[in-house]
């Protein structure tokens, strides 16, 4: 199957409960110029930011696969380079479905699946 790359540009987002039943939630924003952006915020039970952390990046798409090269990340407003050596900064997704509202992916290696549901800028009227 092959997906056209403007059907992932825009901002997107996922929750999900980590394994101690914490709420972890992923903003991503995939833009024109091949950039992303990628925020992981992890809440405790009082809903709490505990973890923040900003992964920039670039991103691609060639058929189905999905993939990211991370470049830096910012931990507690700090700037850290990526190392470009390291392998777990390249990571490549066969997408297994993709829309108007959702995108779901799963990792080549791990075999993690991913889903996450577009962000909508505009407010309507009911």
């Amino acid at each position: 199957m092959h997906y056209q790359r403007d059907m992932l540009i825009g901002r997107w987002y996922r929750d999900d409960l980590s394994p101690q039943g914490f709420q972890q939630s992923e903003y991503a924003e995939l833009s024109a110029d091949g950039s992303f952006e990628l925020t992981f915020v992890t809440l405790n039970e009082s809903g709490e930011v505990t973890e923040q952390t900003v992964e920039l990046g670039d991103w691609g798409l060639v058929g189905d696969i999905h993939f990211t090269i991370t470049k830096g990340e910012f931990v507690l407003d700090k700037n850290y380079p990526a190392d470009l050596a390291d392998p777990d900064n390249y990571h490549a997704y066969r997408i297994l479905k993709l829309d108007n509202q959702i995108f779901e992916y799963q990792h080549v290696v791990t075999k993690e699946v991913f889903i996450l549901r577009r962000v909508i800028n505009k407010t309507g009227h009911c």
